[in-house]
C-alpha cells in the first residue's frame, strides 16, 4: 500500500496521542531531545494518520518529539501524515530499521493494540510484519502477568525491561501484594539490574517472615549484604593467603563428610565406575598436594630465586640491592 506522505505543520492539539500508554516515557532522552530541537529545529518528522472521522491525526511514531516540543513550549510540530489505514501504519514503523530501536515491551504493547484494538490475529501480524508467528507470540508473552502499575513503571523509566519481565512479573503472579509493596516502597530509589537480580535471588530462597522483611526493607537489605560483603574481603584481606589456604582445606573437608553420609544410598555390590575414577583423581590431587605443602614447608623458593651462582644473569648491583617483586607485593 502506498503511504504517500505530506509533510504539515500542525498545531498539537490536533495530534490524538492514542498509542502514549504503548511508549516508554524516558525522561533523559526527552530532554536531551528538546535540547537539539531548540539548537536546530525538528529535524525529523512525526508520524500520523487520519482517524476514523479524518478530522485528527493518530500519532504513529514521535511521542518523544511531541513532548520535547512540549517542554519547550511549542504549539506545533512537523507532521508526516500517511495515507493509509492505521494499523498498516502501526506495522510499516515497526518493521523499519532506520531511527530509534523499539524497546521489546514497546513492540509488545503496540502488537497488543493492533491484536485487542484492531483486530488483527497473530499470523495476520507476523505476515504483514514479516515475522514468523513465535515473535508475535513471543512479545505478547512479555505482558503476561504484568499488572498496570507494573506497565506504568516501565514507561515511565521507574522500573526496566529486564526487572519487570524476570523479576516483578513472576513475583505477581505468586504474590501479587508483594509484587505492588516493593515497586512502592522503590519508587523513590530504584534498583539496578544486577540489585534486582541480587534481591530476587535471596527473596527466593527466603522463608516468610524474611520475605516480609525483603519486601519492606528492600534497601535496608542490600546496604547491609553490601556492607556483609565488604566485611568479609576485609577479613580474606587481613587474613592474607595462608588462612585462605587454611579455610579451602577445611571446605574440602567439610564436602568430603558430606560424601560418606550419602555412600549408604549406594549399591552394596559394587560402586559406579564414574566414582571409583573420581575418587582416584581425588587421591592423586591430594597426595599432589600433600607433596607441594610439604617442599613449600621445607625451603622458600624466593631465597632460591636470589641466590642466582650466574653472575651473567644477575644485572646491576643496584638491582641486586633491590628487594624482589613478590615481597613488595
Amino acid at each position: 500500500m502506498s503511504l504517500d506522505p505530506q509533510c504539515l505543520e500542525l498545531d498539537l492539539h490536533r495530534v490524538e496521542l492514542r498509542f502514549a500508554r504503548a511508549r516508554l516515557v524516558e525522561p533523559r532522552a526527552v530532554e536531551s531531545l528538546a535540547r537539539s530541537i531548540e539548537r536546530c529545529g525538528q529535524l525529523m518528522p512525526c508520524i500520523a494518520v487520519p482517524d476514523a472521522d479524518g478530522e485528527r491525526l493518530v500519532l504513529v511514531d514521535g511521542y518523544r518529539r511531541i513532548a520535547a516540543l512540549r517542554r519547550l513550549g511549542r504549539d506545533t510540530a512537523c507532521i508526516e501524515r500517511w495515507a493509509c489505514d492505521l494499523a498498516q501504519a502501526i506495522i510499516t514503523v515497526l518493521c523499519r530499521t532506520q531511527g530509534r530501536c523499539f524497546a521489546a515491551i514497546e513492540e509488545a504493547l503496540l502488537l497488543r493494540e493492533l491484536v485487542h484494538g484492531l483486530g488483527l490475529s497473530q499470523h495476520e501480524l507476523a505476515r504483514r510484519c514479516g515475522r514468523d508467528v513465535s515473535w508475535v507470540s513471543r512479545r505478547l508473552q512479555l505482558l503476561m502477568g504484568l499488572p498496570d502499575t507494573l506497565l506504568a513503571a516501565v514507561r515511565e523509566g521507574e522500573l526496566s525491561t529486564w526487572a519487570a519481565t524476570r523479576v516483578l512479573a513472576p513475583l505477581a503472579r505468586a504474590n501479587g501484594e508483594h509484587a505492588e509493596r516493593v515497586l512502592s516502597t522503590l519508587r523513590a530509589t530504584p534498583l539496578s539490574t544486577r540489585e534486582w537480580h541480587l534481591w530476587f535471588q535471596h527473596y527466593q530462597n527466603a522463608n516468610r517472615a524474611t520475605r516480609e522483611r525483603l519486601v519492606t526493607h528492600p534497601r535496608l537489605f542490600l546496604d547491609a549484604l553490601y556492607a556483609h560483603d565488604e566485611q568479609r574481603a576485609l577479613a580474606r584481606l587481613r587474613a592474607g593467603p595462608e588462612d585462605e589456604c587454611v579455610a579451602d582445606l577445611r571446605r574440602l573437608q567439610a564436602l568430603i563428610a558430606q560424601l560418606r553420609k550419602r555412600l549408604p544410598a549406594l549399591c552394596a555390590e559394587a560402586l559406579p565406575a564414574a566414582l571409583v575414577s573420581a575418587l582416584a583423581h581425588l587421591q592423586r590431587s591430594l597426595e599432589a598436594l600433600q607433596n607441594d605443602l610439604r617442599s613449600y614447608c621445607e625451603h622458600d623458593p624466593r631465597r632460591d630465586s636470589q641466590r642466582d651462582p650466574h653472575p651473567a644473569s644477575a644485572g646491576s648491583d643496584l638491582a641486586r640491592d633491590q628487594p624482589p617483586a613478590q615481597a613488595l607485593a
